[in-house]
Parts: C-alpha cells; sequence; structure tokens
C-alpha cells in the first residue's frame, strides 16, 4: 500500500510524542493502584445515588455495585466510589489485557487519528483486511482450512451468521443439534440453541433445537455413549432435517466451566460428516483462553469444524467459514460492523497472544491456569465443606462452593466483590464461581495477593 496523507499523520513524530507523554501520564495515576482498596467514605453516598438513577433508568439493579473510574492497572480497577478491586471476571472475559495496558493506550490513539468512528459493511478502513487476515491465520494452524471471515461488533451475531451460513449450505434442512446446558446467545434465534428455558420466556418458538447431553468426566464412556445415542436419536426421528451442530467445547454459563473430551467430540463430529449435518465451533468464550488461539485446536478437531465464532476477548467478534460454506450474497451484512478502536485493539491483542509468550501447553495462559487452579485444589483438599473441584481449562476456571447451593454461592460471590475479587456465578445445580483471568495483564504474584482474600469471604460465608 502507497504512502499516503493518513501513513503519513500515523508516523508524524507528533503523534509518537503524544502517546509517549499519554503512556507517561497514565503510569503517574497509576502508581497508587497496587492493591484492593476500600471505597472513600466521601464518595460514597454519592456512588449509591448514582446506582441508584441507573438502575431506575435501565429497569434493574446492577448485579454488582459496580460502575468503573476509567482507570486500572493490569488486574486491578478502580472503580468510581474509589475503591480497588482484583477483577479476575473482566467483563465476563471482555477485558483480557487487564486495564490500562499501553500497548491498548497506543492502540487507542492510532483509532482516534482515523477518519471513522465506526466501521461496517460498506465503508472500512484497510485494517479491517489485516485483522481478518489475522484471524484466519490464527484459525488455519493446525490444520484448519477456513476461507472467509465475517467481522461483527457482538458474539451473538457471530453466532446469528454461522447459523445462516449453515442453513443456507443445508437448505432446506432447518433443525439445529446443540449441547443440553449450553449456552449461544439471548437473540431471537439463540435463545432456543441456549438451553435454558428462562432465557425464552414469552418468546415465539422459531427455531426447532434438538439437545444431546454433554461430557461427564466422571463417566466419559458412558456420557459419550449416551451423547451418541441421543444424536442418533434426534436424527433418526427427524432424518435429513438438521442444518449443523453447535459446539460449545467448554460448558461457560450454563456448565459452569465444563470441558468435553477430544474422544467425545470425535464421536459425534464423525456421525455428523456422514450425514452431511454442519459442525459449528462456537468460541466466543473459548478463543484464546486453552493452549492455543482456539479449544477446537487444542483438542486436535481443526478438520471436522465447518465454521468458528470468536469473540470477548477480541473486541471484534468474527464468524470464520470454510469455503464450501461461503454465503451467497446479501445473506450477511451489518451497518457496523465493529468500532475503529476495537479493530486496531483487537490487532494488538492478536499479536501480543502470538509472540509473547502466551500460547502452547508451557505458555502464559496455562502457566496462570496451573498457579490458579493449584490452589483451589489445595483448598478443596483443606475444606472439602467449603469448596470442590476445581473445573475449567485454562485461562477459564470455576468452583463450586458451600455445596453448590445457588444462593450461598451468589452471597459469596457478593462478600468476595466487597472484599475485594470480582468473579461471577456459572451452572446451576451445582452453582459454581467462575473466573476469567486477564491473561495479558495478569502476574502470578497477583493470583498469590488475591487468593487470600477469596478464602477468607468464603470462610466468611460458610461460617
Amino acid at each position: 500500500m502507497g504512502k499516503t496523507a493518513a501513513r503519513n499523520l500515523a508516523e508524524d513524530p507528533r503523534v509518537a510524542e503524544a502517546k509517549r507523554l499519554l503512556r507517561e501520564a497514565v503510569r503517574e495515576h497509576q502508581a497508587g493502584l497496587t492493591g484492593v482498596l476500600p471505597a472513600d467514605p466521601e464518595a460514597a453516598h454519592g456512588y449509591a445515588e448514582t446506582l441508584a438513577r441507573f438502575a431506575e433508568m435501565r429497569g434493574a439493579p446492577l448485579y454488582y455495585p459496580y460502575l468503573g473510574s476509567g482507570l486500572g492497572r493490569g488486574p486491578l480497577v478502580e472503580l468510581a466510589d474509589g475503591s480497588v478491586k482484583y477483577d479476575f471476571i473482566t467483563g465476563i472475559g471482555v477485558h483480557y489485557m487487564g486495564h490500562n495496558h499501553p500497548a491498548l493506550l497506543d492502540a487507542g490513539v492510532d483509532a482516534a487519528i482515523e477518519s471513522t468512528v465506526m466501521q461496517g459493511n460498506l465503508q472500512q478502513n484497510h485494517h479491517s483486511e489485516k485483522l481478518l487476515g489475522q484471524l484466519l491465520d490464527a484459525a488455519n494452524r493446525k490444520g484448519g482450512a477456513f476461507a472467509h471471515g465475517f467481522l461483527t461488533s457482538s458474539g451473538a451475531m457471530a453466532n446469528e451468521n454461522a447459523l445462516k451460513a449453515a442453513f443456507q449450505k443445508r437448505f432446506p434442512a432447518n433443525r439445529v443439534l446443540a449441547f443440553e446446558h449450553g449456552f449461544a446467545g439471548r437473540t431471537l434465534a439463540l435463545s432456543h440453541v441456549t438451553d435454558k428455558p428462562a432465557y425464552r420466556r414469552g418468546l415465539p418458538e422459531i427455531l426447532a433445537v434438538d439437545h444431546i447431553p454433554f461430557f461427564d468426566p466422571v463417566k466419559p464412556e458412558a456420557s459419550t455413549a449416551a451423547a451418541v445415542a441421543a444424536l442418533k436419536g434426534a436424527m433418526s426421528r427427524h432424518p435429513g432435517a438438521h442444518a449443523c451442530m453447535v459446539f460449545e467445547l467448554i460448558q461457560g454459563e450454563g456448565g459452569g466451566y465444563l470441558p468435553g473430551d477430544r474422544d467425545f467430540f470425535l464421536a459425534l463430529m464423525e456421525i455428523l460428516r456422514g450425514a452431511g449435518v454442519s459442525v459449528i465451533a462456537d468460541e466466543i468464550q473459548t478463543f484464546g483462553r486453552t493452549s492455543e488461539f482456539f479449544a477446537f485446536q487444542h483438542f486436535g478437531l481443526a478438520e471436522y469444524v465447518d465454521i468458528v465464532t470468536l469473540g470477548k476477548l477480541s473486541q471484534v467478534c468474527a464468524t470464520l467459514i470454510r469455503a464450501d460454506h461461503k454465503p451467497g450474497p446479501g445473506l450477511i451484512s451489518q451497518t457496523f460492523s465493529a468500532s475503529t478502536a476495537a479493530i486496531r485493539s483487537a490487532q494488538v491483542i492478536l499479536r501480543y497472544m502470538d509472540e509473547e509468550g502466551l500460547l502452547g501447553p508451557e505458555g502464559k495462559i496455562m502457566r496462570l491456569s496451573r498457579r490458579f487452579t493449584g490452589k483451589l485444589e489445595d483448598l478443596a483438599r483443606r475444606r472439602p465443606d467449603l469448596a470442590a473441584g476445581p473445573f475449567g481449562l485454562g485461562g477459564m476456571i470455576a468452583f463450586t462452593p458451600l455445596g453448590g447451593d445457588a444462593g450461598l454461592t451468589a452471597k459469596f460471590l457478593h462478600k468476595l466483590f466487597h472484599a475485594g475479587v470480582i468473579g461471577f456465578i456459572a451452572g446451576s445445580d451445582p452453582a459454581r464461581a467462575r473466573f476469567l483471568l486477564p491473561a495479558g495483564g495478569l502476574e502470578e504474584s497477583d493470583i498469590d495477593a488475591a487468593f487470600p482474600i477469596l478464602e477468607r469471604a468464603l470462610t466468611e460465608t460458610g461460617g
């Protein structure tokens, strides 16, 4: 690409100096964020009023009394009441680099001097092409064969696009297969794929979905046989009617961070391939949280996946598609695919993951996971009355507190929040506490500092 006026602007020494000054200013003001801090008493009343107004406007209170100030430091985040907490849920997986990472500051400046705030179907800047190339390159490692990709601003839209591509490919097949306790989103269509009736209350039935039991690590062979039998049964009841099956390879919200198993997935995917049913890997949450970019690569399933979706930590969501599933004109389009800031940030995050040692069996993701899960294992041994587990894989970690009672789990998580560590609930029977580590901005020492807070909150809740 030639030397444009925009490139001359990007390379202007004043822009570089502006970035340097901003990084310097942020570092100075981050200096006091070294650990958990309580709220500023003088801010407490105004903060409570702000939360109340916000709850009224949105029609429901926030799950946590969390309104960020706009400043953080790695895993630490400051709230508008002056308190500082360890953010171990990262907006349910979005703040992968932690808070106020200098590389993302630079990306934000680069975005701010571009001509468009939002990019979309009709007008995109050249960094959209670069980002899509990065994503396809990442997906095609370990034997992948994805030819096309579509950027979008939400994970739900990425999954909707995946369903549309599969339906068009397999027309007139009109049914979907998915796992029990799976989560795919809350749109009108995806609320049917998501196995939670509460999310469909009051909605018309617009999509026929057959749910298959998921893997049970306690009974691997029996659960695999049960899933195979259920899959064959559904396909026998509706011959030729299934367009695709959605695979959530590590069950998040519904399963409480329950990973599947390669042999389990293979048993199902072989049947689907033989029947001409498309395989969709829903990696909105799992992307970038295992030893590889994608969980399907971690499990060695690249040759079986026809469509994969990704999002959350990548800032920009996407649907990647094999050549034989390429949708026809007009099927997939979106006025806004993502903001320029999100696109520039996504490029930085992908490069960081690739170049800074996050991936691989001994990469930072898995090292951080071992540190955290090791502490949870020790806690479960010492106090089985308080904790069971851990569960999950890589940067997706959960444990069962206090026997898995949903009310006690929620009580523990709120106590933990006020003590200075943020997690979230997952699963239902049992309920679990889950964490999504900010791998790009977290060190093992941060886990060491946060864990005593977790154990103390758990003990106080159980007491």
